[in-house]
């Protein structure tokens, strides 16, 4: 019998690649000389992830203490200044060590950015036209071209890492991307792409069905297609639907397609508990590790091969503790 915790090993046995920025791990880069520093990302995720940390205002040689930066302009013409002064124009600098920078990223599978910074916030910063205020919004200088650079790679600020929701979507995307990672080294066949597939079945399905089925007949004759195209295709796909944000419905909808798995191997009592404490989680009554739990047990001493392989039993260490808060 596999072991049903498989899909997580990796995680708990090598620490996976991702980026951070610098000020993030304590480390004194800022503008005042400080740092922001998380114990989110160095105590509890740094027990599973190798960070690579960049701080590109220090890589462009802006140095300790400096000057605060904001974003002014527009998308076409935006460009990095000075606050006080918007004639100093730092952007080149900036511009240049983050293409060099991100060329040499491509191995992570994940990206943790500070958010709110001109140049490593992801989502809302503020853009500021010539009159001096904030006319719209959008994504520092670094983290954009890193987007752009690494479009499939998962990136989320370390403010919203705050929400136990966005905390867990992060990492199945980068575990999942991870995977993806892992099984292109080994090389890319026919099967490793199928089996890939129905690994991710389940997780596909609690972020959306539209998208599990749509993968799911993207494979479909694979003979028939060129296997690179495919694969692109599909990982693109993937990694877009996971981004979607799984519900309770969501989860429930999944839970339900397990539970019929187990019929004829779980007594009518057994089915009648697990039915309903599917419903106490999908009233709110209950988190989601308690009727994950159950089917982890149910799957361990009642067996069914097919759930054994699916990613969705437990997609990262348990230890982390995130399914007690969704």
């Amino acid at each position: 019998m596999h072991n049903p915790y498989q899909a997580s090993s990796d995680l708990s046995e090598h620490k996976i690649n991702v980026g951070i920025s610098q000020c993030l791990l304590g480390e004194s880069v800022r503008f005042d000389g400080g740092h922001k520093h998380s114990k989110l990302c160095t105590q509890q995720l740094g027990q599973y992830f190798n960070f690579v940390a960049s701080c590109p205002e220090m890589g462009a040689g802006l140095g300790v203490p400096r000057k605060t930066l904001r974003l002014v302009g527009n998308e076409k013409t935006q460009r990095v200044v000075e606050s006080q002064n918007n004639q100093i124009d730092v952007t080149d600098a900036l511009a240049s060590y983050s293409q060099q920078r991100v060329s040499e990223l491509g191995h992570l599978s994940g990206y943790i950015f500070m958010q709110k910074s001109p140049s490593c916030g992801v989502f809302r910063v503020k853009v500021y036209a010539d009159n001096g205020y904030a006319q719209n919004s959008g994504p520092g200088i670094f983290a954009k071209a890193f987007k752009e650079a690494h479009p499939l790679i998962p990136v989320e600020e370390e403010g919203r890492l705050n929400d136990p929701v966005l905390l867990e979507n992060f990492l199945v995307r980068v575990v999942v991307y991870h995977h993806w990672q892992t099984m292109n080294e080994q090389g890319l066949t026919a099967t490793s792409l199928i089996n890939f597939h129905q690994k991710i079945k389940y997780q596909l399905m609690a972020h959306s069905i539209k998208g599990y089925k749509q993968l799911g007949q993207l494979l479909a004759n694979l003979k028939n297609k060129p296997l690179a195209d495919t694969a692109e295709l599909y990982i693109a796909g993937a990694m877009n639907y996971l981004e979607k944000k799984a519900t309770r419905k969501s989860h429930t909808n999944v839970l339900e397609h397990i539970r019929g798995y187990f019929k004829g191997k779980l007594s009518r009592v057994e089915q009648t508990e697990l039915g309903q404490i599917i419903k106490d989680y999908r009233q709110g009554i209950v988190p989601l590790i308690v009727p994950m739990t159950l089917i982890q047990h149910y799957t361990k001493t009642r067996g069914s091969e097919y759930i054994e392989q699916q990613m969705y039993l437990q997609p990262y260490p348990h230890t982390l503790g995130l399914r007690n808060g969704i």
